[in-house]
């Protein structure tokens, strides 16, 4: 897992409706190892950029265990949201959370960001057409 560092401006901006976390979770290319990653990043800065919301910090985790809760990038980003530090998860499509054999996971995941009052956002074009927003 790797994060931006926290800061006392990112503690501010925290408490911001517009306040969001940047979740990236990609499979590695063995040709391009950082291309999903990198792209998955700008994707969603652009995204949040286009909304007017505020990355407080941009959280990432290697491909690969279908449990978020078992990845330690998750677990941050679980962290953020019951401190109430952001209103918003970010995250390019919803295999990011958890892949498609596995979409109860993520369900459980949307469902408990939700009770904290957190929103999760699709940053992949066409999910973001809509909103964004996971139902």
């Amino acid at each position: 897992m790797t994060r931006t560092p926290d800061t006392r401006e990112n503690i501010t901006v925290a408490a911001s409706a517009s306040a969001a976390v940047l979740y990236v979770c990609a499979e590695r290319s063995k040709l391009t190892p950082t291309l999903a990653a990198d792209r998955a990043e700008a994707e969603g800065r652009d995204f949040a950029e286009a909304r007017g919301l505020t990355i407080t910090e941009v959280v990432t985790d290697p491909y690969g265990d279908p449990d978020p809760c078992h990845r330690d990038g998750w677990l941050r980003v679980r962290e953020l949201a019951e401190s109430g530090a952001v209103r918003v998860v970010i995250v390019r499509w919803p295999a990011c959370i958890a892949p498609e054999p596995s979409h109860e996971l993520r369900h459980r995941e949307i469902r408990w960001l939700q009770d904290h009052c957190v929103q999760v956002r699709y940053s992949w074009e066409p999910l973001a057409t809509g909103g964004g927003e996971a139902k």
